[in-house]
């Protein structure tokens, strides 16, 4: 296995200054405390949180699915990642998945199963253990 990077700049104190996050093969996020806090336009750390670990549950949850031999056609998760207020800072304190996936001839018993297997399993999950992250999964009809 290979070694993923990001990267970050930030230019200017914390209130007026911005900066930009990086993943090595993808576009720029730009970023400031007025896109982290204040609804502006741009990205904050959380949204790439939230897409990363999206990311990785599909993949994972995708491969459940097949070594159960049942093929997804598609899957599509979202995250919302809630930054909250503690003490003299912030935490990331909840993480909710919403997942949608197109799987013919499962069981939703059986889905949920494998997709609970795999929130619990998934490495940016586990990356994520001290975070309380819940998963809201349903097969499209």
């Amino acid at each position: 296995m290979g070694i993923s990077k990001g990267s970050a700049q930030w230019n200017g104190g914390l209130k007026d200054g911005k900066g930009v996050m990086k993943p090595a093969h993808a576009p720029e996020a730009p970023f400031s405390l007025g896109t982290r806090f204040e609804g502006q336009q741009g990205s904050n750390p959380e949204e790439l949180i939230g897409a990363a670990l999206s990311g990785c549950f599909s993949m994972a949850l995708s491969l459940g699915l097949e070594t159960a031999g049942h093929k997804p056609t598609s899957i599509k998760t979202s995250a919302d990642v809630n930054l909250e207020k503690q003490g003299a800072g912030f935490a990331i304190t909840t993480i909710t998945l919403t997942c949608e996936a197109s799987v013919p001839g499962i069981s939703d018993d059986q889905f949920q199963k494998i997709a609970e297997e795999t929130k619990k399993g998934c490495p940016v999950s586990k990356a994520l253990a001290g975070v309380n992250i819940t998963l809201k999964a349903s097969l499209a009809r």
